[in-house]
């Protein structure tokens, strides 16, 4: 078993980031995937588990909810495979905590706190080719922000390709960690930023408890197992896909081969027809050939 905890596993990475006593670790990737724009000094856990408004409606479980000191709203979520409205869902989860605020106030003001989504994927969007996307409200014409209530942020961790002497920035030390952890032997980045430290100590496998680490290993065989179900679909996908372009590569052989057999059946015996002197149009006739071509055999 690898030293670190596995960020990709639901039991790793709530452990990470999504408890108490791991809660500076939190504030301080929100402080600095938020630089120069924001600073966070506090926020507090929300209940995760969002239910309907309505009894046929659908109910939410973010990974992390949380709000702010100054009242912020923030879901963080790590995805671990693709999913095929990925972006439609993360829309529809910063709504739903949008929505949640108009119903707790009057009505009549509206006056919501802004509601982040920040979103690891362990996959690529199609159509992407950047580690980090920023998502805003902007005027399409001049790209100026219409508001600052709705903000998705989503993090490719597949893109991310640096080493750990080429990252410059606590974001890139961030998601370097994030990205190699689960085959980490040290933890990295501990002169430069000593929230680090912290991280080791709470992601280090041999320090939990009995009981997390059983959490901790159920969690992971989930995800191994998931992973193992997910690549044997795709490598068994690839192989009936390469069947099936053999099995269609031989049937349109054999479609070539028949008609190319068929055309010197029918150049033979025009052939034939031709050395006993009958008439060319009535050979293109018989043998559906053209006459120029039967007039050069």
């Amino acid at each position: 078993m690898s030293r670190f905890i596995n960020p990709f596993t639901d039991w790793g990475f709530k452990k990470i980031f999504g408890q108490e006593v791991s809660k500076e670790l939190l504030i301080e990737f929100l402080n600095d995937l938020l630089e120069g724009e924001r600073a966070i000094c506090d926020l507090q856990f929300l209940n995760n588990e969002q239910l309907p408004e309505y009894p046929e409606g659908k109910g939410i479980i973010y990974d992390i909810f949380c709000t702010t000191d100054t009242g912020e709203r923030i879901i963080v979520e790590m995805q671990g495979s693709s999913q095929r409205h990925f972006r439609e869902r993360a829309l529809y989860y910063l709504s739903r905590a949008i929505v949640k605020q108009g119903m707790q106030g009057d009505g009549g003001d509206y006056n919501i706190k802004a509601v982040y989504g920040v979103f690891f994927m362990n996959f690529e969007l199609r159509e992407n080719s950047k580690v980090r996307i920023d998502v805003i409200l902007s005027d399409r014409e001049s790209g100026k922000l219409f508001s600052d209530k709705l903000r998705q942020i989503f993090i490719t961790l597949p893109l991310f390709c640096k080493e750990e002497d080429e990252c410059s920035s606590d974001f890139e030390r961030w998601i370097y960690v994030l990205k190699n952890m689960k085959t980490l032997e040290r933890m990295p980045f501990k002169a430069k930023k000593a929230v680090f430290e912290k991280l080791e100590e709470i992601a280090d496998v041999s320090a939990l408890p009995p009981e997390e680490r059983d959490k901790y290993e159920n969690s992971l065989r989930v995800y191994n197992d998931y992973v193992a179900t997910m690549e044997y679909a795709e490598q068994t996908s690839m192989e009936r896909g390469m069947e099936r372009g053999m099995e269609k590569g031989m049937e349109k052989g054999m479609e070539k081969g028949m008609e190319k057999g068929k055309k010197e059946e029918q150049l033979r015996i025009a052939r034939e027809m031709k050395s006993k002197e009958m008439d060319v149009a009535l050979i293109s006739e018989l043998t559906k050939l053209p006459v120029d071509v039967i007039e050069r055999l």
